[in-house]
């Protein structure tokens, strides 16, 4: 599908906090006809139609894009990815940003990754994959001590056991093979512990040509600290003071190669490649490739980026990418996620969400809707675990964190929680991992 210089009606997949700052991004396009989002959310549904659609189907996907005149399918999520959205999409003649049912396994599988990897000659962390409990629970008592443990598939973030002790481990290992991650825990890959900080570059690409975005970092664990259970992503801020310039070098030059061995193994990758790294002594080595853009990377990735999204996704699709220029704004960005009571386990839902207006009156600040919804009254409540992303722009690394918290507190929810660490180790400087 070539580009073409009208108007391009959208549709895009997803309901999170991703989604909600792809879509600001793309409706501020002079190029963004009619917006369609399915399923959207409480924030997304006030600037697009949306529509029923099950975004897992892509036949249920192509038809409705054909049957309505769209342009564009913007694919935020995985799922749809690895089940071939993307290709469905492209076979009927519409422009589609994200990659291949085949290029996507870089995130379906972590074995197929890893192997990726090792083809290309990028550094990454140790391994073994398996398929059997009692050969992978050998294996890490041979290995006596700290690992990761992660469940092939697609788990929805949740595959992934930092084990700190041989124990923890083959805990990790009996609840892969439980069952409990479906087929996504049919083959588990050990692998050894990377220590250092984690920094994550997403990049666009067509397959040729890799235009690396801005550099970020998540906080994954619930509670302050960097302690707790893994989650979706608590708070996260761009760029990454503690990145070198070598270091910076390093991760693109690692994703090119990536992209080329892709290419050379005959898989055409377009999309987004999501580099999760870890700064280590010896430098940058790969934690895990995700298909699709992060989540809640890009709640302060896209605000800094000074580009038309449409015509840079539409690029992507054409392989015209290194036509695209993509600039970027010297401000900070810092975004802290607040949470129902109780996430990362049960929450409850429908809680009433008062006071977004008022943030996003301090100037500078944008809330990014993820786990909210309108009730059969009209009003905003919550649906999620993940409820809001509140995303400042400072010109300093500290005028953006404050006025983040500044804006979390105006903004409430029964039971809303949040960490108030956000940004804070990076403040201190490399030396606040060096422990």
């Amino acid at each position: 599908m070539g580009e073409n210089d009208g108007i391009v009606d959208i549709l895009l997949l997803g309901g999170g906090g991703r989604e909600h700052a792809l879509l600001k991004k793309l409706a501020s396009s002079e190029r963004s006809g009619a917006l369609y989002v399915a399923p959207g959310n409480g924030g997304m549904d006030l600037m697009a139609q949306p529509v029923e659609l099950d975004v897992d189907s892509p036949e249920a996907v192509a038809t409705f894009a054909r049957d309505n005149g769209i342009g564009l399918v913007v694919i935020g999520p995985e799922a749809p990815l690895v089940n071939g959205v993307a290709d469905a999409v492209s076979e009927a003649g519409i422009a589609v940003f994200g990659p291949n049912r085949a290029a996507a396994r870089m995130e379906g599988s972590k074995r197929f990754a890893k192997e990726v990897m090792e083809r290309a000659g990028v550094p990454t962390a140790a391994y073994r994959s398996f398929e059997e409990e009692g050969a992978a629970a050998e294996y890490v008592r041979e290995l006596g001590g700290p690992c990761v443990v992660k469940a092939d598939g697609l788990a929805a973030g949740k595959g992934v056991i930092v084990a700190g002790t041989t124990e923890e481990a083959l805990a990790g290992v009996r609840e892969c093979f439980s069952g409990r991650f479906g087929e996504a825990g049919s083959e588990v890959v050990v692998e050894e512990m990377l220590k250092g900080p984690e920094c994550s570059l997403l990049a666009l690409t067509d397959g040729r040509t890799l235009v690396p975005l801005a550099t970020s970092q998540d906080h994954k664990r619930a509670l302050e600290g960097d302690k707790g259970p893994n989650t979706g992503g608590m708070g996260v801020y761009s760029p990454v003071p503690i990145v070198t310039d070598d270091e910076l070098s390093s991760m693109i030059e690692i994703e090119e190669k990536v992209v080329a061995q892709l290419a050379e193994d005959g898989i055409d990758y377009h999309g987004c490649l999501y580099g999760g790294f870890m700064l280590t002594k010896d430098g940058p080595k790969v934690l895990e490739f995700n298909a699709r853009f992060g989540d809640p990377e890009t709640q302060v990735v896209l605000p800094r980026m000074e580009a038309d999204l449409v015509e840079a996704f539409l690029a992507v699709d054409a392989g015209t990418l290194d036509r695209v220029r993509i600039g970027w704004s010297e401000s900070w960005a810092v975004s802290v996620v607040l949470t129902s009571a109780g996430y990362p386990g049960p929450y409850e839902k429908g809680r009433p969400i008062s006071g977004i207006q008022q943030a996003e009156e301090l100037g500078g600040v944008t809330v990014y809707h993820a786990g909210t919804a309108l009730d059969a009254r009209g009003r905003l409540v919550t649906a999620g675990g993940r409820v809001l992303d509140v995303t400042a722009l400072g010109s300093t690394f500290e005028d953006a964190r404050d006025l983040a918290y500044q804006a979390c507190e105006l903004i409430d929810f029964e039971g809303k929680t949040y960490r108030h660490d956000i940004g804070l180790r990076a403040l201190r400087g490399r030396g606040a991992w060096e422990v």
